[in-house]
């Protein structure tokens, strides 16, 4: 899955979880871009990622997220498990 098919899948989901349809969502947008966005909604967007993609993220992963960049990396590497060292 490409980028800008996941960025375009995460925006409903960030719109449901933050309660805002008007929400702009970009690679560059990170946590400190939503007031919203804390530990809680960390959660929720975990469960509603993995039930989007068919994914499992550890919490770890999603604490070391900075940016929608990183969670779009984490959900590519996830889709390809493949290319994931180890």
């Amino acid at each position: 899955m490409h980028r800008a098919e996941i960025l375009a899948a995460l925006i409903p989901i960030f719109r449901n979880v933050f309660d805002n349809e008007a929400m702009e969502l970009t690679p560059d947008t990170v946590a400190d871009d939503i007031a919203e966005w804390d530990s809680m909604a960390n959660i929720t967007l975990a469960v509603e990622i993995e039930d989007r993609f068919g994914v499992k993220i550890k919490t770890a992963e999603m604490e070391e997220l900075r940016s929608v960049d990183d969670l779009i990396k984490l959900v590519q590497l996830h889709l390809q498990p493949n290319l994931i060292p180890g």
